[in-house]
Order: C-alpha cells, then sequence, then structure tokens
C-alpha cells in the first residue's frame, strides 16, 4: 500500500532511495528528501508491505503529469511485483493522467509504462 511521506519517514526514505544507482552520499540522500518535503511540485511515497516499508516512489509534477524521480525497492522484495502494484496504486490516486519516467528511473520502469500509456 502507498503511503504518503511525513518527516517521521525520513530515515527510511533515505535508506530506500540510497538504493539507486548514484545515490549513496548522505549528504545527497538528504538532499533529495528535503526536496521532497519543501517542493510543492514534488511527492514521495512509500510501499508498505505489511508492517514494513519495502519500496519508494517519488515524482515531480507538471500539471496532471507525474514524471517518476525516484524509485527503489528493497531487493529482499525484487521479483514480486511490487514496481507494477507502486505504479497501479499511484494511478489509482487519480491525481496523475499520465506516468512518466526521467533519465534516470528510465531503465527500470520501460517496460512498466511504455504499454500502459
Amino acid at each position: 500500500m502507498l503511503v504518503k511521506y511525513k518527516k517521521t519517514f525520513e530515515k527510511i526514505a533515505m535508506g530506500l532511495i540510497s538504493l539507486m544507482p548514484k545515490c549513496k552520499d548522505s549528504k545527497y540522500l538528504m538532499d533529495i528528501v528535503h526536496h521532497y518535503e519543501q517542493a510543492t511540485d514534488r511527492q514521495l511515497y512509500l510501499w508498505k508491505k505489511d508492517e514494513e516499508f519495502v519500496g519508494i516512489i517519488g515524482v515531480a509534477v507538471e500539471g496532471s503529469t507525474a514524471t517518476i524521480q525516484h524509485i527503489s525497492i528493497l531487493p529482499s522484495y525484487h521479483g514480486e511485483g511490487i514496481t507494477a502494484a507502486m505504479l497501479e496504486e499511484l494511478r489509482a490516486l487519480g491525481q496523475y493522467d499520465s506516468l512518466q519516467y526521467n533519465d534516470e528511473t528510465a531503465p527500470f520502469l520501460q517496460h512498466h509504462l511504455s504499454n500502459k500509456e
């Protein structure tokens, strides 16, 4: 289930984002999370399975289009369909008419989004 980010999830969010390539430096991670906290055109969601946060997805919003800036899932949950579930629930929120990926998230999302948009 998608859970909207709040400040109490900061360390969890940083840990999940750190699993992405190029997101290893702690200052950079903190900057990413703070940007989501402060920007009105960005939204961060965590994916909760049972009682554990196992994934994260961050979007930049322009109009009714959400461009996925960050996406990460704990390695032990890879192959369980969590990416597809996160995208489906993001669509179900009804806030975004279109989901897109950027250059950094394209390798993880091209096959999920190319047929759906």
